[in-house]
């Protein structure tokens, strides 16, 4: 029966602790069986078609289908299982057919565009919803002749499979990896955190003394802290061959995967008539051709590189100097940096950890967006189902004291879960004829978690992805957009998309910020001054090489799509050698096998698109540039940038947004100036 699926418990939130996979199948059987039953009745009749008989209720069909999926891909995410994987994995190439054949519809697509061209009184949100929705149909292969849809069909059906696997791969590699260490001395350097956390991982796998994992909380502490070189490169290698022909498991080698992902994708483009994927994808970004994007990048890099040869030179020389390190090698740029940083600043990112416990991160957070949005949030416990103990679950309260939104925070690495960090959604908002449907949002995390009784300390990169997720989150929230194509962070162009999540990092590193989100664990006291002065000095360490690490992945990226042949064997590392030729400052050993694990490119969204990282971070730059000009608390910015870019969503165009939020075009200055990047 239909109501014993807990998927198909379409009107409340998703009952996780009901979930199996043996639901899955089924509750997609239902869905897909309804929807396609109730679009072809509708399309079968002779009607005059409107937004209201069938815009409306396509929106319906989607939604329902997206409250039934949404909470297996979570939970396929943070709490993966071989029975949940299998039968995930099973219903993707269905629901890719479902939805090409959604966009290839030929009725469907004239009657949108009759839709399109013929009601008067559609307000400016719904016909940015149709015109985005006509260009779907196009990028869908709606024109193609038959026997080339069917090949589109495929593609699409392959990619969604393989991405999925990609990704898999990665999760396997990276979980299966783990370096027991029996004596401490192994491990001197090591700040007692990161032992501890070592320790305790050794404890929960029945194993003794203390054990490394490349879950990034437990990876990065021994890159950056170990004395030990040998553990150091040990790890290193681990980590950098995940997935690799090199890796421990020659299952999960991504290598010809990602030429399968690559030649699919160019024959996708070659199909709608472009020359390669990358002019594909930018069909829906802001960004108009790929050779804009490129001087974008290169532009970018001209200015960073001197900076990044210069700070690295200054590596070289107190390696040398104070360490004794004749050759600094990948695996010593972490370490030999953190030493000068400590050298030069007197700081270290360990001695800020004690005033980051993750409560009063939280809540110095959710202070933030209610001085400078008006929102209100509180955490529900009790009869909420949650997939994990240690998830947490809000609501979100307007001025007016309404729920406005509400969302899911996963805070902590683990196994089983995909590593980096997201926001994901369970529904968008939309007026339905029953009433308004709220966000939900997921929001996740990969950090520290709580070690022994001591509660969850955050390093202050860790605080800023938080700050980062939140961002996407409220983006997706605050929404006042009434239809779900263009409500929240639908509908906008996917290299504007990051402008509220790197926005929201800007506020981490301002003292009046910082005094509501870092207080002693144990003693309560604010961050000293002195270390505040610290951080902020510490703040451009290294930058430039930062910078100019995002345009290599950036540059790597869109070079693969910009090339017909990247799935010739051999051609993505060739492609890579040229990028790291021409932008970085550390050459990587040949051995390692970044594209492989890079899942933002092979399984995320951001297919000749990582560049968005850094277009979106000069309009971020420069809308935050407008707090610092006028006020960080000014009501009226706040107000602004609340009612111009968080609410708006994809209802215009994002350039449109940003014009009404700034008053004027982007402006590279601020991003070179937060990145110190002026001489």
């Amino acid at each position: 029966m239909k109501q014993e699926n807990p998927l198909l418990n379409n009107d409340k939130l998703p009952l996780f602790s009901l979930i199996k996979p043996e639901h899955i199948t089924p509750a997609l059987d239902v869905v897909l069986q309804d929807n396609r039953a109730w679009l072809d009745k509708t399309l079968d009749t002779e009607i005059r078609f409107t937004w209201n008989n069938l815009v409306d209720p396509m929106n319906e069909a989607g939604n329902r289908l997206e409250r039934m999926w949404s909470p297996v891909s979570h939970m396929n995410a943070v709490v993966n299982t071989d029975a949940l994987r299998k039968a995930y994995n099973d219903n993707l190439s269905r629901l890719s057919d479902y939805h090409t054949e959604l966009g290839q519809n030929t009725k469907l697509y004239q009657a949108m565009q009759s839709i399109r061209a013929n009601e008067t009184g559609l307000d400016a949100a719904q016909q940015k919803s149709l015109d985005d929705s006509l260009l779907g149909f196009t990028l869908s292969g709606v024109a193609l002749p038959e026997a080339q849809k069917e090949r589109f069909r495929e593609i699409s059906q392959a990619l969604s499979q393989l991405t999925s696997r990609f990704s898999d791969n990665v999760l396997d590699a990276t979980n299966a990896w783990t370096k027991q260490v029996l004596d401490v001395n192994e491990l001197a350097g090591l700040p007692e955190s990161a032992l501890e956390m070592a320790a305790q991982t050794a404890k929960q796998r029945d194993m003794e003394g203390w054990v490394i994992t490349l879950q990034f909380p437990s990876y990065f502490p021994v890159m950056t802290y170990a004395d030990n070189r040998e553990l150091r490169a040990d790890v290193y290698r681990a980590y950098t061959t995940r997935a690799s022909e090199l890796g421990a498991n020659l299952e999960w080698d991504n290598s010809h995967v990602m030429r399968d992902i690559l030649r699919l994708r160019q024959e996708e483009a070659a199909l709608l008539g472009y020359a390669n994927f990358a002019e594909l994808s930018l069909a829906t970004k802001m960004a108009e051709s790929p050779q804009q994007v490129l001087d974008f990048l290169e532009d970018l890099a001209h200015k960073a590189k001197p900076f990044a040869e210069t700070e690295f030179a200054d590596i070289q020389t107190f390696a040398r100097e104070q360490l004794g390190l004749a050759d600094v090698q990948a695996w010593d740029v972490g370490y030999v940096s953190e030493k000068m940083k400590q050298a030069r600043f007197d700081f270290s990112e360990e001695d800020l950890k004690p005033y980051f416990p993750a409560d009063r991160v939280i809540s110095g957070l959710f202070t933030l967006v209610e001085k400078l949005f008006g929102v209100r949030i509180e955490q529900q416990s009790g009869h909420i189902d949650l997939w994990h103990n240690d998830v947490r679950f809000y609501l979100v309260y307007d001025r007016t004291n309404t729920v406005q939104a509400c969302f899911y925070l996963d805070l902590y690495a683990r196994q089983h879960k995909r590593g980096g960090a997201w926001m994901s959604d369970f529904c968008g908002r939309f007026r339905r004829a029953d009433g308004l449907q709220i966000p939900v949002a997921f929001m996740t995390c990969n950090s520290s978690a709580p070690v022994g009784d001591k509660p969850a300390l955050f390093t202050h990169d860790e605080v800023v992805t938080l700050f980062h997720e939140f961002g996407h989150g409220l983006h997706h929230m605050l929404t006042q957009v009434d239809y779900p194509d263009v409500a929240g962070i639908n509908g906008v162009e996917w290299d504007a998309v990051e402008l509220p999540s790197q926005f929201m990092e800007n506020w981490c590193w301002e003292r009046s910020v910082l005094d509501m989100i870092a207080a002693h664990w144990e003693t309560g006291e604010p961050l000293p001054e002195s270390l505040f002065q610290k951080m902020q000095a510490a703040r451009h360490f290294q930058t430039a090489m930062a910078t100019v690490r995002q345009l290599e992945f950036a540059l790597f990226d869109m070079k693969l799509h910009l090339d017909p042949q990247a799935a010739e064997p051999g051609k993505v590392e060739a492609i890579r050698r040229e990028v790291l030729e021409q932008v970085a400052v550390i050459k990587p050993p040949a051995f390692n096998r970044m594209p492989n694990s890079f899942t933002h490119v092979f399984a995320g969204g951001y297919a000749a698109g990582y560049y968005s990282y850094k277009w979106a971070e000069v309009l971020s730059a420069d809308a935050f540039a407008r707090f610092e000009e006028e006020g960080l608390f000014d009501a009226g910015v706040g107000e602004s940038f609340l009612k111009e870019v968080l609410q708006v969503g994809g209802s215009r165009k994002a350039m449109e947004s940003f014009v009404a939020f700034r008053g004027r075009k982007p402006s590279v200055d601020a991003l070179l100036r937060h990145s110190g990047l002026i001489a």
